[in-house]
């Protein structure tokens, strides 16, 4: 698809518009196929990726340029960026049939390959293949939503995956160093300890230092409490972000 604009001569190729109707008037935009949906779900941040132009229009086919006492009364601005960004959020995107299945597809896939990255099968400590977790989607009958992240439908699956006993899963964990001043070790430990899957290795050198696997969304809180606990004193590093065995193959 080409859109010739001849207001500003602007050749727009691979069109998708984005439309929003606001006090009694109709404005589009013209933005990159590929890159909607990516702004949507927050993952593309460069707005220059997204708009073709910096224009807002009421026809884009036709090149009709929106007036700027419109745009003011309509959006209380007449910062043609902003409003694009103010369309883009809540305007309507559309795209034909074939184009949607396409990007459910991708997205699908997206998803399986995110839960294939974060996860292993807990017996054997090995990660899965992509094409064994889209089985499992499957198999669960997930339906993706296109207005939510992948991300955030990546830990849906997971959750799903365990919970309707589909496969055996569960996310990869951390392998992470510790080191405690000698003076809060004991108290610290205690804290943590809740929060440890499994200590690796624990040793006594006037501090003390331990190698533990954890699950991923501990890290956060096992560093603010370190930090906090031995007021700066203690450390923790990131050994590696995945608990698989080394020369492993992935799971078929």
């Amino acid at each position: 698809m080409s859109i010739f604009t001849p207001t500003n001569q602007i050749r727009l190729t691979n069109v998708a518009i984005v439309r929003m109707k606001k006090a009694g008037k109709r404005f589009e935009i013209a933005c990159y196929k590929n890159k909607v949906i990516s702004w949507k779900d927050k993952i593309e941040k460069d707005i220059d990726e997204v708009l073709q132009t910096h224009t807002v229009f009421t026809n884009v086919s036709k090149g009709q340029v929106s007036k700027k006492e419109d745009l003011k009364r309509a959006f209380g601005t007449e910062d043609q960026t902003e409003i694009c960004k103010m369309i883009l959020a809540k305007g309507e995107f559309q795209v034909s049939e074939k184009e949607r299945h396409q990007q459910l597809d991708a997205m699908f896939r997206d998803i399986a390959t995110i839960v294939a990255e974060k996860c292993v099968n807990p017996e054997t400590k090995r990660p899965y293949t992509v094409g064994l977790i889209e089985r499992g989607m499957k198999d669960l009958h997930f339906s993706v939503k296109p207005t939510r992240s992948t991300k955030q439908q990546a830990l849906e699956v997971i959750r799903q995956l365990k919970e309707q006993d589909i496969m055996k899963i569960d996310r990869a964990q951390m392998r992470i160093k510790i080191r405690l001043p000698k003076k809060e070790a004991k108290k610290v430990k205690d804290k943590l300890t809740p929060l440890i899957k499994t200590i690796e290795h624990e040793e006594w050198d006037g501090d003390l230092e331990m190698v533990l696997l954890i699950d991923p969304g501990c890290f956060r809180e096992m560093d603010d409490l370190v930090k906090s606990t031995t007021r700066g004193q203690g450390s923790l590093e990131l050994l590696s972000l995945k608990d698989v065995e080394e020369g492993d193959e992935r799971v078929e």
